[in-house]
This record gives C-alpha cells, structure tokens and sequence, in this order.
C-alpha cells in the first residue's frame, strides 16, 4: 500500500497542475514506475531465495509470496489503478465538503482555473490572500 501511495500522490500532484486525467496517470507512473518495480522486484527476489531452503512449509510460503507481490505489482499498481484513475477522471478526487471542512482541505479539485491571481479557492469560495492574512491575525 506504501508505493500505491507514492503513485497516487504524484498522480494527483499532476492533475493539479494540469487537469487531464490521462496525462496525470502517464506523469505520475513515469515518476514512479522505477521505484515501484525495484521495490516490487527485491521482495520477489528476496522470496524466490526464501524458497530454496529445504523446508516444505518455507517453500510454499515464500512462493506464494513472491507470487503475490508479482501479481500486486503488475496487475493492481501497474494496470488496474492507473485505468481507474483515468477513467473516473475528476471523480477520483471528489470529498464531500462537510469532510473537506473538517480535515481543512479546499473544496475544489483539479487546477485552478478561473480564480483571478493571489485568490485561494476554499469551502467558502474564492479568497484573496489578503482576507487570509486578517484572518490569521484575528
């Protein structure tokens, strides 16, 4: 889960800076892909040498992990997620705005376009950054 992670927060730091779903998802695995596979392929080394010990029970364990993070690795991080992603497109970053207030987050996703410079989109709508400085000051 750690590296899904690491895919998604980059996936999601280009669709913010762009807005284009798929264009996010060939960013984000482009920056990610070679670490999720080293990590990916140490684990399954790591196990595959795990089970040329003589233990049975060893061997079945190690094999079936090694085969899990195999198949985690491609089919789930490589495949599945990043088709997701671009398909749902905006809809993967929607949060409801009661959760959004509570955890301070801004209510819009994607970039922000249509906000006039120095404004900050939040729960509330646009604001300058100067209602922000009073804000804080208070």
């Amino acid at each position: 889960m750690d590296y899904e992670v690491f895919i998604l927060t980059r996936i999601r730091e280009a669709y913010d800076a762009t807005g284009d779903a798929r264009h996010a998802v060939t960013e984000g695995l482009g920056r990610t892909g070679r670490l999720v596979t080293s990590a990916a392929a140490i684990l399954m080394l790591s196990f595959l040498s795990m089970s040329t010990g003589p233990q049975t029970d060893l061997k079945i364990l190690a094999t079936g992990l090694g085969a899990g993070i195999l198949i985690d690795a491609v089919v789930v991080r490589c495949l599945l997620v990043p088709a997701l992603v671009a398909l749902f497109g905006r809809a993967n970053w929607w949060l409801p705005s009661s959760l959004a207030r509570l955890l301070r987050i801004p209510a819009a996703a994607g970039p922000a376009a249509g906000l006039a410079a120095g404004e900050i989109a939040g729960p509330q709508g646009p604001r300058s950054e100067a209602d922000l400085t009073v804000t804080r000051a208070r």
